[in-house]
């Protein structure tokens, strides 16, 4: 994410970049959350921004050849379910809230995201690589 300053906010792992929707119990996207719910703060929703590349793998490859081997060096990742332009509800706990160029955003764990809300048409099987941030 390109701020205005020429700095670049990157999202790493397996987190996901949520611009938080706050304080209605029906989301824009229609999901009603139960006012406990939403009382408690337990969860919320909001719009994924940005993604990290997922979690780092080893090659199937390498799991049978010496330790002592240097591999190819390239890094391997298990990508994120959560694409850019998404809606998702997630733990309100998991999140940490952070300020960049003047705009609140929170980080999320992908284990912290509950669903997803993803327009139809959406490819479900190829990972979400162009991001504009």
């Amino acid at each position: 994410m390109d701020g205005q300053s020429g700095k670049r906010l990157v999202v790493v792992g397996d987190r996901v970049l949520i611009e938080p929707e706050e304080g209605e119990e029906r989301t824009k996207v229609g999901l009603y959350l139960p006012a406990s719910a939403v009382d408690k703060q337990s969860v919320q929703g909001g719009r994924v921004l940005a993604t990290g590349p997922g979690t780092p793998i080893g090659a199937p490859t390498e799991l049978d050849e010496e330790p002592w081997k240097i591999g190819s060096g390239e890094a391997r990742y298990l990508p994120v379910q959560a694409r850019v332009g998404d809606f998702a509800i997630f733990f309100r706990k998991a999140a940490v809230e952070i300020s960049f160029e003047g705009k609140v955003y929170l980080v999320v764990p992908q284990a912290a995201i509950l669903t997803l809300v993803r327009e139809e048409g959406a490819d479900d099987l190829l990972p979400e690589m162009d991001s504009p941030f």
